[in-house]
């Protein structure tokens, strides 16, 4: 879901994204250090509103955690069986409304303005840090994550015509040498412009 924004005119659009990206520090921060689920549910009911204050559509938003809640609950069972339900669900709430926060700033906020934000926020460490060089790495990890969204959904489909649907070696072997050779090709792009040379 990283690069899609939502349009709109809302005041979380207009904000500037390095006060964005500050509050979303920050508000994490103050998530990781809540001391239990019924503090977590109050922190889920602001985050709620806050996509509503977004304008973001309900089922767009369900979307942005979708993809962790498996993670989530296999995670919050195993938790549940080692230390019981409260620190499970107060894992899960914690899981849940930081990834909930970070997707509301990308869906309200160009990626390309995140990334000058961040060059922005790294300039005044001067030669100590090379903000250029950090915000081509960001570009790339961003790049990264649809890339490989692609190559696996590519990988599963070619194993469903093959009719090799159990086998997990016909998934994992063709994504790590689609993954290096994607590599490989994104290097010799970086070393033909000069980057890093």
């Amino acid at each position: 879901m990283i690069g899609l924004v939502a349009p709109g005119r809302s005041p979380l659009h207009r904000a500037a994204a390095g006060w964005k990206l500050a509050g979303l520090a920050v508000a994490v921060l103050v998530v990781a250090l809540l001391p239990g689920w019924p503090w977590l549910l109050g922190a889920a009911g602001v985050t709620v509103l806050l996509f509503a204050v977004g304008g973001i559509p309900p089922r767009l938003a369900a979307a942005q955690v979708l993809p962790v809640l498996w993670l989530v609950l296999v995670a919050g069972v195993i938790n549940w069986l080692i230390q019981g339900w409260e620190p499970a669900l107060t894992m899960a709430l914690r899981v849940l409304v930081c990834v909930a926060l970070a997707a509301l700033l990308t869906l309200t906020t160009q990626v390309s303005e995140i990334l000058d934000a961040v060059q922005r926020g790294l300039r005044p460490f001067g030669s100590r840090v090379d903000a250029d060089r950090v915000g081509l790495v960001l570009a790339m990890t961003i790049r990264a994550v649809p890339l490989m969204h692609e190559i696996v959904r590519a990988v599963l489909e070619a194993r469903k015509a093959r009719g090799a649907e159990s086998s997990l070696r016909a998934v994992a072997v063709p994504v790590v040498v689609r993954a290096l050779q994607t590599a490989d090709a994104m290097g010799e792009a970086l070393a033909a412009r000069g980057v890093d040379d």
